[in-house]
């Protein structure tokens, strides 16, 4: 029963994780031709791959960031806990540093490359 349940979560979970694949695809003007695949080259393939995986480190450390706050503040002196928020808060610095270092790098590798700059 536990393989069942197991196997129509990570079904719903596919499917799910596809659906902005096939939305974005049906209205997408680049999209054409006998095969309907997009008509895009590898540089911007792989470009838009590493943007969707830079907003989600950055959106993954301002969220940590957010976290690491509540729990400074739910420390209540407790200087265990205090160090816990303070190593969070720190970790989820470096992790918005380095997002924004990957899209500047993104980018200045793009421009290098011969591409348009995405600012």
């Amino acid at each position: 029963m536990k393989n069942k349940i197991k196997l129509a979560g990570y079904s719903v979970l596919s499917v799910a994780m596809t659906f902005p694949a096939v939305a974005f695809g049906a209205f997408d003007p680049n999209v054409g031709g006998a095969t309907g695949l997009p008509k895009s080259s590898l540089m911007d393939i792989i470009s838009n791959i590493m943007q969707w995986l830079l907003t989600a480190v950055g959106i993954a450390g301002v969220i940590g960031f957010v976290i690491a706050g509540l729990l400074y503040l739910t420390a209540a002196g407790d200087e265990k806990k205090i160090g816990t928020a303070k190593q969070a808060m720190l970790a989820s610095i470096i992790g918005v540093i380095v997002a924004i270092a990957g899209v500047v790098a993104l980018n200045v590798a793009k421009s290098l490359l011969g591409g348009t700059q995405n600012f």
